[in-house]
């Protein structure tokens, strides 16, 4: 086999590389002379247990050879795939050398193992080639991006020649991008090895916007947003506040969903990791999908000085933006940093404040440091808390939706008790209360949620 001669797809580390290897070493070397076959049906039952761990950990089924080789050219990020993502075929020197890499790739897809299993007594290498799954099997990926890889597995069988081959694997680039970029909506931002690391969240709720009752104005705004980003054009920093269990954590979920296939990725960083966010984008700025810089419930105390790395990197810093790049917050207030009312009073002359109070001499210069964070997001969308006529209807309809049977008149009545008792008219509190009754219901022998 020919893998040391692999130009472009040739660094695949870790474990998963070292089966590549192992594998090649026991097609060359199974049948030569002097060769221990004991040791090599050793090696070859370690490869078949590994394989079978990788069927565990991804969700794989049918070949999981050639799962496995369809999975290690979809996320190996190199020149000619980064080149390929979401926007495909390119031109250049560059499709000579994949196309002789993937050459390679189809000796290995080609590969007969019939002779192996017989020399070697491996009649369990069957197991591999015709793997039963289960819906329940994958740490790695989500059940839709498993049938992606396992599909493309199925296709790559039906290529004749290389050429073919590598046409259908950057299909698949053009598509869904590659590496953790391309197969994942979501991220967050870990610390390893002293460095930030972007880690997709291989699970992520199925929420869209359709799915939120009511805020039809909010949603329209940050939808017209969106769009005008992920089509090229140009964007703003958005800011959702409002009260608490409005939907504002449930609207970024949603077009993170809704727009993924048009190469859209979120990625989640906290608060303390404010220092990274230069590193982050140091990451992103240069691949071809759009990225949501995405900060969850942003607030700040006056004494708090996180968000200077915030501001300067929104708007202020010497290096420009990337335009891929978009910041989308969600917080329950309006102005994202505590203000104390020695700095109203330097707005408001006529509000008497005792001078023992003030802390600063140029209290107004405090004021427009404050303020000047919100200013740098530019658009801003409130999402207020329903009135109960409101509430009601999100009530209603969230039932409907789960098929819960129950008269209109109780419903409401047992809605409005549960409000009283857990925080107030919002959506979240709705959606409680409709989780409530599905869980009661299902212990009672009720409908439940499909």
């Amino acid at each position: 086999m020919r893998e040391q001669e692999l130009i472009v797809y040739r660094d695949f580390s870790g474990e998963e590389g070292r089966l590549l290897y192992d594998m090649a070493g026991l097609m060359e070397r199974y049948k030569e002379k002097g060769q221990d076959k004991k040791q090599m049906a050793c090696l070859l039952a370690d490869c078949i247990h590994r394989l079978l761990e990788l069927a565990g950990n991804h969700g794989f089924y049918g070949n999981l050879w050639h799962c496995y080789l369809a999975n290690l050219l979809v996320n190996n990020e190199n020149s000619y795939s980064r080149a390929c993502e979401i926007r495909g075929q390119v031109e250049g020197t560059i499709n000579e050398a994949a196309l002789h890499d993937i050459a390679i790739f189809k000796e290995f897809f080609d590969y007969d193992f019939s002779d192996m299993v017989r020399t070697l007594g491996a009649e369990c290498f069957s197991l591999v080639t015709g793997y039963v799954g289960n819906e329940r099997e994958s740490r790695v990926y989500n059940s839709r991006i498993r049938d992606r890889i396992c599909d493309l597995a199925v296709k790559f069988t039906r290529d004749h020649t290389a050429g073919e081959m590598k046409d259908t694997l950057t299909e698949f680039y053009r598509d869904y991008g590659v590496g953790r970029f391309g197969l994942h909506k979501a991220f967050r931002v870990v610390h390893k090895e002293g460095a930030a690391q972007i880690v997709p969240i291989p699970n992520i709720a199925h929420v869209y916007l359709r799915d939120l009752v009511g805020y039809e104005i909010p949603k329209r705004k940050l939808i017209e947003n969106t769009e005008a980003f992920v089509e090229g054009r140009k964007a703003n920093n958005c800011l959702l506040f409002g009260d608490a269990g409005t939907g504002k954590s449930s609207s970024i979920k949603g077009i993170a969903n809704e727009y993924y296939e048009r190469g859209l990725r979120v990625i989640e960083i906290y608060r303390h990791q404010f220092q990274d966010i230069n590193d982050v984008i140091a990451q992103i700025k240069n691949r071809n999908y759009k990225f949501i810089i995405y900060m969850d419930d942003l607030s700040f105390e006056d004494f708090e000085t996180e968000y200077k790395y915030l501001k300067a990197v929104i708007e202020g810093g010497l290096e420009k933006k990337p335009e891929n790049v978009l910041i989308y917050a969600t917080s329950n207030r309006r102005h994202l940093i505590r203000e104390k009312f020695s700095d109203k009073a330097e707005r408001e002359p006529a509000l008497k404040i005792d001078d023992l109070q003030r802390e600063e001499l140029h209290g107004g210069d405090t004021v427009q440091e404050k303020l000047s964070l919100v200013s740098r997001f530019g658009v801003t969308i409130f999402f207020a808390a329903p009135d109960k006529k409101e509430f009601q209807n999100i009530v209603r309809t969230l039932a409907q939706r789960c098929q819960v049977e129950m008269p209109e008149e109780e419903l409401l009545l047992e809605a409005n008790k549960w409000e009283l008792a857990h925080g107030g008219l919002s959506g979240r509190c709705a959606q409680q209360f409709i989780d409530h009754l599905l869980g009661v219901r299902k212990q009672h022998g009720g409908i439940v949620c499909q």
